[in-house]
């Protein structure tokens, strides 16, 4: 199977369906979106809908280009990807799916997309720090420890330089 074919499988069945359907059924199914009438805060929701699209669509485009691998643990990437928004933050791919989640929740109104939102985002927390991190940290060894110490796990700082 593909490299392209495996990302676009990936992205519908995991991320679309934390992303997008979850949400959706949370919301109320297809006819909570085609019966909501579209007004200012459905225009506000599309800002993180649009933003949390594009970064994960750029994360998975890294995954496949410079890594040679899917975001998947079954088939990850051979290299350690640390290009495009991975030189700010660690998790971007992540924030992207989060971002969606926020998206859904303006668009919709819904405490209950807000709450699950919330666990979502503990969910991806306990993932990075017990599973991700430490199993990257043993396939990558110094060059993750060093670019772990130098870029955040959640909030862009500084472009990260690779050690010449």
């Amino acid at each position: 199977m593909s490299l392209l074919l495996k990302n676009l499988l990936f992205t519908v069945v995991v991320p679309g369906t934390v992303a997008v359907y979850l949400p959706l059924r949370i919301a109320g199914g297809w006819s909570a979106l085609v019966g909501t009438a579209w007004g200012w805060r459905q225009s506000i929701a599309m800002v993180p809908l649009l933003f949390g699209t594009v970064v994960y669509v750029g994360c998975v485009w890294g995954f496949g280009k410079v890594g040679r691998g899917t975001p998947a643990p079954i088939d990850e990437p051979r290299r350690l990807v640390i290009v495009g928004l991975y030189r700010y933050v660690r998790n971007p791919m992540y924030v992207g799916v989060l971002s969606i989640v926020l998206g859904w929740t303006i668009f919709f109104r819904s405490w209950r997309l807000l709450l699950y939102g919330g666990c979502l985002t503990l969910g991806f927390h306990l993932f990075v720090v017990l599973y991700e991190e430490p199993h990257l940290a043993r396939r990558f060894g110094e060059s993750y420890d060093h670019y772990r110490r130098l870029v955040h796990r959640w909030r862009p700082g500084r472009r990260y330089e690779p050690a010449a």
